[in-house]
């Protein structure tokens, strides 16, 4: 008898903390839970004066002048009309506008990847006298404002016949000092990248250019996102210089078109104008929205290596 009580199984322990476990994980839970919607419920408040000039923009472009001046401003219009959207069409060639900012943009966007990605992978990973040096001139052309260099600029553009003309908007921006940020951008990234992908494609056959053409271009696509970001905005958004270089309605770009809707005194349209800029805006947002996270990736990477 004694030999079938010494062999029956003993019960399974039970951890003393078994009970009390569940609990503890289920509260853990339900603070992580608290604390993600309290983050959230703080991001939307602070997000409410960057968002509100945004809506308060696209709703007034819907409102008749009087709604928009009258004592008591509403958040959401009480009559909506599209009459706004059409006179932007009818009293100057916006459309025309429209399309010289667009090509415009693309076209400077394109230049400063091409010239900073070259730039910028020379300075990483050729050698040459003078290198350092020449790579701390390049940067002195961020210290130096715009409206310095606006005058010289506008006498040799006067020189060489290119006044009310498209040029000096695509070729000074992307041989001047505004692509000198994306030079240090695409420097920094190529910086990062292992040497040991370059030795590789050198003992593959391929020269200087095949590398950087084959290995480190394909690789740097997040950085030359956030350069095609903040590129296409600057180009897109560019005032001084198309009212220095150009004269005629038909060449203005949006930013210097957006001041033109005025009345016969002299007045701002500002239901018209509201309605313009929400035009301007869409491909702002359509660009970031598109490109965001190669934006916040490029602009991590390069900051990985001096």
């Amino acid at each position: 008898m004694r030999s079938d009580v010494m062999s029956a199984p003993a019960p399974a322990a039970v951890p003393e903390d078994a009970p009390a476990s569940t609990p503890r994980r289920s509260g853990a839970r339900t603070r992580r839970s608290l604390t993600r919607w309290l983050l959230v419920l703080l991001l939307t408040v602070l997000s409410v004066p960057f968002v509100f000039p945004t809506w308060w923009m696209a709703t007034s472009s819907l409102k008749p002048m009087s709604e928009i001046l009258s004592r008591v401003p509403t958040i959401w219009p009480q009559d909506p009309t599209f009459e706004a959207y059409g006179r932007v069409f009818t009293l100057q060639p916006f459309a025309q506008q429209y399309w010289n900012s667009l090509y415009i943009a693309v076209l400077v966007t394109a230049g400063t990847m091409l010239v900073a990605a070259m730039a910028g992978y020379a300075f990483a990973r050729i050698r040459f006298p003078g290198a350092n040096a020449l790579f701390v001139l390049v940067l002195v052309g961020l210290l130096v404002p715009s409206e310095v260099t606006i005058v010289p600029l506008f006498r040799i553009v006067n020189t060489l016949g290119l006044i009310d003309t498209h040029w000096p908007l695509i070729v000074i921006p992307v041989l001047g000092a505004p692509a000198v940020l994306a030079v240090f951008i695409m420097r920094q990234f190529f910086l990062g990248l292992p040497t040991e992908l370059e030795e590789a494609g050198r003992i593959d056959g391929l020269g200087r250019w095949g590398v950087f053409w084959r290995i480190a271009l394909p690789l740097s696509r997040s950085a030359l996102g956030a350069v095609a970001i903040f590129t296409f905005l600057k180009s897109w958004n560019l005032y001084l210089e198309p009212i220095v270089y150009l004269s005629s309605k038909e060449h203005f770009t949006l930013p210097q078109a957006l001041t033109q809707y005025v009345d016969a005194y002299g007045g701002p349209m500002w239901n018209v104008q509201l309605a313009a800029t929400t035009l301007t805006v869409l491909p702002v947002l359509a660009v970031f929205l598109v490109a965001q996270k190669q934006f916040v990736q490029g602009l991590a990477h390069s900051g990985l290596k001096g």
